[in-house]
């Protein structure tokens, strides 16, 4: 088992820096929360991960299928709680393609990889909500 760690430092107000894989980053809170809006939220941060975790796979298995994605989009919605810890409780993925004669069967094995095989940030969410995704291709 492998440890993975960061080192978030408090900057002032509400802000924290961390660095990430070489890459500075901040998160604060809004104004009306007390920040000074210096970075995004730290909850929507989830959403990237989980976007970017299955958007590197689908995209790298459809490279090795060698299926010509002209472009490609990972768009995720969350439902999230009204009442302290608002805290997500389910999410949806939307896959978007666009290209020429693109295999759905591919595209469908591909997301599938990922979710059921290679994208930890799926395998950690699924644990604590319901995944869902949707397909959508576009014709170019």
């Amino acid at each position: 088992m492998e440890k993975v760690a960061i080192q978030a430092e408090w900057l002032e107000g509400l802000a924290f820096e961390t660095e990430v894989n070489g890459h500075k980053l901040v998160v604060d809170a809004d104004e009306n929360a007390g920040g000074s809006n210096r970075g995004p939220r730290p909850k929507p941060l989830m959403l990237v991960a989980l976007a970017g975790c299955t958007g590197m796979d689908v995209i790298s298995i459809l490279k090795k299928m060698r299926v010509d994605v002209k472009r490609f989009s990972v768009g995720v919605e969350a439902m999230q709680t009204d009442e302290h810890p608002r805290h997500y409780v389910g999410m949806n993925i939307i896959y978007e393609f666009w290209g020429k004669d693109l295999p759905p069967e591919s595209i469908n094995k591909a997301i599938n990889l990922s979710q059921e095989k290679y994208c930890g940030v799926s395998a950690s969410y699924r644990k604590a909500m319901p995944i869902t995704f949707e397909v959508k291709i576009h014709e170019e």
